[in-house]
């Protein structure tokens, strides 16, 4: 056994807005606390109870824009009129330390990592899913974050992002926050190596 760290893993979860992604991360940051968690960057205004630097960095456009201009994040995206982004850095830094890393982002995102020069190739890739697309409209709706126009385009992407289940290693049904936690912990705990896209 050797004393030089070992490089960590790349782990991305994933899956559409309203699946619960936030509520088990919570709760797999209290079982799994050695797991570092990436905090994503947005232009969003933060919601009630919300902490800059906790929940997210929450920054100006011209901030956000530079950042991508700098090739300083990882991925990317611009929904619901907002920007969303993983800054590079970061992960880098703690993989490269042996720290294995966990990020939360949506369906865009993933594939943008997957894509990422470096790090694709070793990134898990795992997919939360609703019990059923009528589940996920009930949560989506039931949460009233946002006005009606905002949730409609949620739903809208919501389906596309149900559809691209196939191009993640891992899909997770969230029946309840406690299986779906279970079932995140069981893969951490596995092997490095992707798994086959048919396995869950």
């Amino acid at each position: 056994m050797t004393d030089s760290p070992r490089r960590g893993r790349l782990f991305v979860l994933s899956g559409p807005s309203g699946v619960g992604k936030s509520t088990v991360l919570a709760r797999l940051r209290r079982d799994v606390p050695q797991l570092w968690y990436s905090v994503s960057a947005t232009t969003r205004t933060p919601r009630p109870g919300e902490t800059n630097g906790v929940n997210y960095f929450f920054v100006s456009a011209d901030e956000f824009g530079r950042l991508v201009a700098d090739q300083q994040m990882l991925e990317h995206a611009y929904f619901a009129g907002n920007h969303y982004g993983t800054p590079r850095g970061p992960v880098e830094e703690h993989l490269a330390a042996g720290q294995d890393v966990l990020l939360e982002i949506d369906v865009q995102g993933a594939r943008q990592v997957r894509q990422a020069p470096g790090l694709g190739s070793e990134a898990v890739l795992v997919f939360l899913a609703p019990p059923s697309f009528d589940e996920l409209i009930r949560r989506l709706v039931g949460r009233g974050t946002e006005d009606e126009a905002a949730t409609a385009a949620r739903l809208e992407a919501a389906r596309d992002e149900m559809a691209s289940q196939p191009e993640f290693d891992h899909t997770l049904v969230n029946t309840s926050v406690e299986d779906a936690t279970a079932g995140l912990v069981a893969l951490l705990a596995e092997p490095c190596s992707p798994a086959p896209a048919d396995r869950t």
